[in-house]
């Protein structure tokens, strides 16, 4: 396993980060956010899914267990996979998660669980896990690295468009955030996660 610790300052570096792992991402991907109510999860899928150019509208889907955002063929990202958003706060088991059949779409699919430790582990071999954990002791994003813009190939896409005034409103997301991602499984061997930012720590 490796793992990476980066810093963001608000909810716009959060979805600037969330975009930037977007581009590594494909079809049959899983990943598991965790940390606590209000930590940003939800934001951070967000930034996710408009880099990856599925239809808006992402919300938590605390009360429907899951939503299916389609890629947009008139989008940015045409072709790209969809997104499927889990909420499996009210799952106790992974047999709870088999009755949901996220088998079903994750071939297609990057398939996004909140609060999905020891819950959803057992869906692929490979999987990128991310705790979101509120800074504290003053820390600041001043030296987070993360890039201000998306690569030459992203060209097309409108930063400010994609990003303003989205945030989850149940999300206290105005203040610094340590994301602590993992790579775990064969899928991540050798993708060079320093596309997102300058990390703080680095494991291997």
């Amino acid at each position: 396993m490796n793992a990476w610790e980066f810093l963001t300052s608000g909810p716009e570096q959060t979805q600037l980060l969330a975009a930037h792992l977007a581009k590594l991402l494909k079809a049959g991907d899983l990943i598991i956010l965790s940390g606590e109510l209000g930590a940003g999860k939800t934001t951070f899928t967000q930034g996710l899914g408009r880099s990856l150019g599925v239809r808006e509208g992402i919300i938590s889907p605390t009360f429907v267990l899951v939503r299916i955002h389609p890629n947009r063929p008139d989008g940015h990202n045409p072709g790209g996979p969809d997104l499927v958003h889990v909420d499996a706060y009210r799952l106790a088991t992974p047999g709870e998660i088999d009755d949901i059949d996220l088998e079903r779409t994750m071939d297609d699919s990057v398939t996004v669980v909140e609060w999905g430790v020891d819950r959803v582990e057992h869906l692929a071999a490979s999987r990128l896990e991310i705790e979101l954990v509120r800074a504290v002791g003053g820390d600041t994003a001043a030296a987070s690295g993360i890039p201000e813009t998306l690569d030459a190939d992203d060209a097309s896409v409108d930063l400010d468009a994609l990003f303003a005034g989205s945030f989850d409103a149940d999300e206290d997301c105005d203040e610094p955030r340590t994301l602590r991602l993992s790579a775990i499984g064969p899928r991540w061997e050798g993708i060079d996660f320093s596309v997102l930012g300058q990390p703080m720590t680095t494991t291997e």
